[in-house]
């Protein structure tokens, strides 16, 4: 067993140096290079599409629409965005200079980080590794990818992708458990980015703080969603069943528990649960032969969604929905709760799972401390019709995004930042923001010869320069 974690360690340095000498490399190459390299894997991963659904159903079970819709259609559209854009995302920015700074030219450069190390998870492999890995090689970096090994027919293909379609000292593939994860973080890399829990953020952010690495943690949370009774109850029905119960539940930015007007609260549920049936189910059943509803990743988590439902059952929770669940199958018919008490576990933890809390509110007032009493969340949803009890509620709530009258829809959007904020993550990712988040934004200022406006702040410290130094402390 030593002599394993010798030749890991050992393995593993290998081939950081060998990415940390292409990194350099690539700094002097033009960022055309890029384009087309992103342009050829855009294409690669099209052709195999097949492979990469038929990994995923195996994971997760997820259909091969779902596959196409949330793993394979995300990665593509930031490959489309980069290709478009990175013309512009790598010209360097001219910055104007105030009046003391006379004769200075000034300008931001967009340069590539170095060497960096991307963290997959197992809820959305596919997409929630290669998509940050976009961004990683727009911005001219070198990668090492860890996907997760809970989804380890994913976690092959993105392995053999990978190996087919890249130098290993440009993008390679390092595949384990916790402790390969671990054995990786203890290198200098200039840029981490982990999408997972916070629990093992916060080992991630621990680990890089060793060799002051920068970071970008995509975690989660408990996303509020907000019904009103302006709201469309209809639309948010449909909207809210398709964002919650997309891939089982397992999905970070999903509607995590429902605020909702006591008034609307029995026509929403049951416009909610026909929704549910007509998105997920076959002829009004959603059991082991539905195509397009997805499994729970492993027992494990089967075991802890459960006991959450169970707790809050306990507690008061009226069941609105259920149905009969195969532990063996990995499959968990949807669940809606409404009466839940605030103080279950189930809203303390983060479900990730196909489980919806309802809580009715009488009065607007009782919304806000139920948010504000859990950490900033990744997601938060509005559904309303009232504009000023919209802005009323965005500008309350600090969350990572928000999305009125819909759901999931601002993590696709590839112009929009996503991120979340302290516990639900920090730094952006998807486009633009993605490819800043690999690069660093360097400074560079170029000062004409001869006198300067600074010159005349030198030393000696004659009254000349001293009442210059008045005069631009009044004026400039």
């Amino acid at each position: 067993m030593e002599q394993e974690e010798i030749g890991l360690k050992q393995d593993l340095k290998t081939l950081f140096e060998k990415q940390t000498v292409r990194s350099q490399q690539l700094r002097s190459e033009p960022w055309q290079n890029r384009k087309k390299l992103l342009e050829a894997f855009g294409k690669h991963i099209m052709q195999n599409r097949q492979r990469i659904a038929k990994a995923v159903n195996t994971d997760l079970g997820k259909s091969a629409t779902e596959s196409d819709i949330s793993e394979v259609f995300p990665v593509i559209t930031e490959v489309k965005d980069a290709v478009r854009n990175l013309s512009d995302w790598v010209r360097p920015q001219a910055i104007d200079a105030p009046l003391t700074y006379l004769g200075t030219t000034s300008e931001v450069q967009y340069e590539p980080k170095g060497t960096c190390l991307i963290i997959g998870p197992w809820n959305f492999p596919f997409n929630l590794t290669f998509g940050p890995l976009i961004s990683c090689l727009a911005a001219g970096n070198t990668a090492i990818l860890k996907p997760s090994e809970l989804t380890p027919h994913t976690s092959a293909v993105i392995r053999d992708l990978a190996k087919e379609f890249f130098d290993e000292d440009m993008v390679a593939v390092v595949e384990g458990d916790s402790h390969v994860a671990g054995q990786l973080l203890k290198l200098p890399f200039a840029h981490i980015f982990f999408t997972g829990s916070t629990h093992v953020g916060k080992i991630v952010m621990h680990a890089a703080a060793e060799h002051l690495s920068a970071v970008t943690l995509e975690l989660g949370g408990k996303s509020p969603t907000v019904i009103d009774s302006s709201a469309n109850l209809a639309d948010a029905a449909k909207r809210i069943a398709f964002g919650k119960f997309l891939n089982a539940g397992q999905t970070c930015v999903a509607p995590d528990y429902i605020l909702i007007d006591k008034q609307v609260e029995r026509e929403f549920i049951d416009l909610l649960k026909k929704q549910i049936f007509k998105l997920f189910g076959v002829n009004q059943i959603i059991n082991t032969q539905a195509p397009d509803y997805g499994r729970i990743v492993n027992s494990r988590n089967f075991n802890r969604v459960d006991a959450l439902v169970q707790d809050a059952i306990q507690l008061g929770a009226k069941v609105e929905l259920n149905g009969n669940s195969d532990a063996g199958a990995r499959f968990f018919h949807p669940v809606i709760l409404s009466g839940v008490s605030p103080e279950s576990k189930i809203m303390e933890e983060e479900i990730f799972g196909p489980v919806l809390p309802i809580i009715a509110y009488s009065n607007e007032k009782e919304i806000l401390p139920i948010i504000l009493a859990r950490p900033k969340p990744l997601a938060f949803y509005i559904f309303s019709a009232r504009e000023r009890f919209q802005r009323e509620l965005v500008t309350a709530v600090s969350a990572g995004g928000v999305c009125i009258n819909d759901c999931v829809l601002q993590f696709t959007h590839p112009n929009l930042p996503f991120g979340g904020i302290n516990a639900s993550g920090f730094g952006k990712a998807h486009g633009r923001y993605g490819f800043l988040a690999f690069s660093n934004e360097k400074p560079v200022l170029k000062q004409k010869r001869g006198i300067t406006m600074s010159s005349f702040l030198y030393p000696p410290f004659t009254n000349r320069v001293k009442q210059t130094i008045n005069l631009m402390l009044r004026w400039l």
